[in-house]
């Protein structure tokens, strides 16, 4: 399974959110320069999160956005499903979008590749964005501004 830039960025995004403590919606700039995402791709990624339900937006001076959900009812396997479809390493396992083995007769990895999707979606789709927020502050990565001039 490789996740696409686009997906990166946006569960950097939606984690930016869920550590945001403000009470005010965080603008895209913010977020933008907290996880290093070029403004114009984060504008198009917020908009289709918006779309999927993640994030809500507010509009005006003193708008941005906020996640649309708590950060502990929002798993990492939601937003990679939701961006970049299915977990399943290889076509022929996934549960969303299966596909018929182009290979003809028994396939001998069946069973493993199987193995491996049921893996990668027990972790993704355990974990949520509060437990990544409450693993980087327990490890002290915390975002501080960077103020060099």
């Amino acid at each position: 399974m490789t996740v696409s830039a686009k997906c990166y960025y946006a569960l950097r995004a939606i984690y930016a959110l869920a550590e945001y403590r403000g009470s005010a919606p965080m603008k895209a700039n913010e977020i933008a320069e907290r996880q290093h995402i070029p403004i114009k791709f984060l504008e198009a990624i917020l908009s289709q999160l918006k779309g999927g339900g993640f994030v809500n937006s507010r509009r005006g001076a003193e708008g941005g956005y906020l996640l649309a959900k708590q950060p502990e009812d929002v798993t990492i396997g939601s937003v990679i499903r939701f961006i970049d479809g299915p977990v399943a390493p290889v076509d022929c396992v996934s549960q969303s979008r299966p596909k018929t083995c182009e290979y003809p007769g028994q396939c001998p990895f069946v069973g493993f590749w199987g193995r491996v999707r049921q893996a990668i979606a027990d972790v993704v789709d355990e974990t949520t964005f509060a437990d990544l927020v409450k693993e980087n502050q327990d490890l002290g990565f915390l975002y501080v501004a960077d103020w060099t001039i």
